[in-house]
């Protein structure tokens, strides 16, 4: 069994079938707004950070959203792995009960953030020579600034409806704001039809952006006026930016290296259910994705990758949903080191498939 499988965009395709692979060509990592499925990602992030290959001839970009973002908020910390493992124990442990609200549930998210991303360790974050971390998020406009239940409902139901009939339509609802350390903005925010803001992060605003990434609308309140962006109500990036939604390559032969849980590629959160939906072709250009085998996932517990239906599956019996998460990080244990090794042994470029 292959528990991964390797797709590339049509650039980075050329790019490997002709000249191989090697991980300098990676200018940017990025992370999905995938939930609790960024569980199955973790021996992945894990393999690359201990060995060290991204960064190495210059800063590696890392792009995430919702748990993308704080995946890779551990990586800029003065001990990553540390940090990393932090993350991984304190999301998987925390338990939520028929009585939580939106509100409680921000505070316990917080919880998690100020266990792993300590105040004192900032100033290192920002510091970092290897990556340069960029939280993609969301400014709600209209209803679903709301933090009235009902209502923030009844703008959700008009934004899906409107962003069926046409992908445009989510940006009456949602503005792209986003957050990026380093000296200037990553390149694709200033490139034409660059739909958003984006702001400085800055010691003040870390954890603050970090933690509005990932705040579910109806299931986590929103984080209320950040520090040097505009007032408001931020919530999870994943809304515009799902799996992949950008195009982040400055030059031909720059790769953007993605790890995601399943096959199909879908843009924004409100697209999942469109089968048709998918990110615009020059999107996937530059593209090298690693995706979990279907053999691999029949195999974890309960035949499926974690997702955040488990907390409502196992509502009251959070020890049953700790014991399946653990189980699936143990198995994606080796995910990481099983890449590394069709790198090294240049098999990449006999497994590689187009997208």
């Amino acid at each position: 069994m292959n528990p991964i499988r390797v797709k590339a965009g049509k650039k980075a395709y050329a790019l490997i079938k002709d000249r191989g692979f090697h991980f300098d060509l990676v200018t940017t990592y990025y992370a999905p707004a995938a939930g609790p499925r960024w569980l199955v990602a973790s021996g992945f992030d894990l393999a690359l950070l201990q060995n060290g290959v991204l960064g190495q001839s210059q800063p590696v970009s890392l792009i995430g959203a919702s748990a993308g973002a704080w995946r890779f908020a551990a990586w800029v910390q003065p001990e990553p792995e540390k940090s990393y493992r932090t993350l991984m124990e304190k999301y998987i442990t925390t338990t939520y009960t028929r009585n939580d609200t939106s509100a409680t549930v921000l505070k316990s998210l917080n919880a998690i953030i100020d266990a792993y991303l300590e105040d004192d360790a900032l100033p290192f974050a920002m510091a970092s020579k290897n990556y340069r971390l960029t939280v993609l998020t969301v400014r709600s406009k209209n209803l679903i600034a709301s933090e009235v239940r009902l209502l923030q409902a009844l703008g959700l139901g008009c934004a899906f409806l409107l962003n069926a009939i046409n992908q445009e339509n989510i940006y009456r609802f949602f503005e792209r704001v986003v957050f990026y350390q380093g000296a200037k903005p990553p390149h694709f925010c200033l490139v034409n039809g660059f739909r958003g803001r984006f702001i400085a992060l800055k010691e003040v605003n870390f954890k603050y952006a970090v933690m509005a990434s990932g705040a579910i609308p109806l299931v986590v309140s929103g984080v209320r006026d950040i520090y040097g962006a505009p007032k408001g109500v931020y919530r999870d990036g994943g809304m515009i930016d799902y799996h992949l939604n950008q195009n982040y390559a400055v030059q031909d032969q720059d790769v953007t290296l993605f790890f995601l849980h399943q096959e199909r590629v879908i843009p924004g959160w409100m697209d999942k259910r469109l089968k048709n939906r998918q990110p615009p072709q020059d999107v996937l250009d530059n593209v090298l994705m690693v995706y979990l085998s279907d053999e691999f996932i029949q195999q974890l517990p309960g035949g499926k990758v974690p997702d955040r239906g488990d907390f409502k599956t196992f509502i009251d019996d959070p020890q049953t949903r700790i014991r399946n998460w653990q189980q699936a990080v143990v198995q994606s244990a080796p995910l990481g080191e099983q890449f590394l090794e069709l790198v090294a042994s240049g098999k990449i470029r006999d497994v590689v498939e187009l997208m």
